[in-house]
């Protein structure tokens, strides 16, 4: 069953556990002017990050719409339990050791703490969301407030990071990370991102994909929807997919099995991290369905010919110039 992740996404308010995480993810919430509450919780600390701290969940004023749990993996567990026991909207994960670490027993005693409540992860950095200010997120970043932009969702913290930093004129309202996928997979986050009409496009980092079917049906409406989705996955090595199922425990598939379902999904495949954000640029500008007729503007003959020949692969076209656009 879908779950809705509207306040864990777009939270009116956030609590915040384990020290030195809390008071990284309350620095970026106040960097980014966030206006809801930020709750602390420790036990014996009477102040966080500048705020007062709570010694429990139970203390709080009223459920939370999103927690960022910065605690042990066991600790996890029972915070997960009381956080929805209480109400609360979701929870980030962020503590590693579970299912890529030998440990799935433990992993599904988390999902079973959870319940009917969203979690990202474990094993995840959290959420940024450039939109409304609010960031479960304990390190740095490069994004800005924006009023409408794409969405970034990952499977790797480090490269999604790298992501906001860029300097390509690309507005991103969001960014995801999955880590393990415990309970939200990656068709159940990308369409939560997409269903927010300030988002004009997604592109995703994936390891691995355990929920093509769903992912093909999000794709189809993303369409309808005049929203594109762009895809750099990794894993089309022994060494690639290795490195995956270590590090989300993401059982990564072969790259042609993987390109062939993208293709027919009408998901459109990168190799790179600056094919990937020059991609999302034209989807944020443009939509999903541009033609293949190609213009060069451009001041010498030089410059029209490698254009042209750099097309050529792709089958785009560069029609000459009518006669009306000449006599213009």
């Amino acid at each position: 069953m879908t779950k809705d992740l509207s306040r864990l996404l777009r939270p009116r308010s956030i609590a915040v556990l384990g020290s030195v995480w809390a008071e990284n993810v309350i620095a970026q919430c106040a960097n980014m002017g966030f206006a809801g509450p930020v709750w602390p919780v420790h036990p014996t600390k009477a102040s966080i990050g500048g705020l007062p701290a709570y010694a429990r969940l139970a203390d709080l004023p009223s459920a939370p719409d999103a927690t960022f749990i910065g605690v042990n993996r066991h600790a996890t567990l029972d915070v997960v339990a009381e956080l929805a026991a209480m109400g609360a909207g979701g929870a980030i994960c962020f503590a590693s050791g579970w299912t890529e670490a030998g440990e799935p027993e433990l992993q599904g005693r988390l999902v079973a703490a959870a319940g009917g409540m969203p979690i990202l992860g474990p094993n995840c950095y959290g959420v940024i969301n450039y939109l409304d200010g609010a960031l479960l997120w304990p390190d740095q970043h490069g994004g800005q407030p924006v009023a409408r932009g794409v969405a970034l969702l990952s499977q790797s913290s480090n490269i999604v990071i790298n992501l906001t930093m860029q300097a390509r004129g690309l507005p991103v309202a969001y960014v995801a990370c999955l880590g393990n996928a415990a309970q939200v997979g990656l068709a159940e986050l990308a369409g939560a991102l997409l269903a927010d009409e300030r988002v004009t496009a997604l592109g995703m980092y994936v390891e691995g994909i355990d929920d093509a079917p769903e992912l093909a049906a999000l794709a189809e409406a993303a369409r309808a929807a005049g929203k594109g989705i762009v895809c750099l996955k990794s894993g089309k090595t022994e060494l690639a997919r290795t490195a995956a199922a270590s590090h989300t425990a993401s059982l990564a598939g072969g790259g042609a099995a993987s390109s062939a379902f993208l293709r027919q999904a009408g998901i459109a495949e990168v190799d790179t991290l600056s094919e990937l954000l020059e991609t999302l640029k034209i989807l944020h500008g443009h939509g999903p369905g541009l033609g293949r007729r190609l213009c060069s503007l451009s001041c010498s003959g030089g410059e029209a010919g490698l254009v042209a020949d750099l097309a050529a692969p792709f089958g785009l076209e560069m029609p000459p110039p009518s006669e009306a656009q000449r006599a213009r």
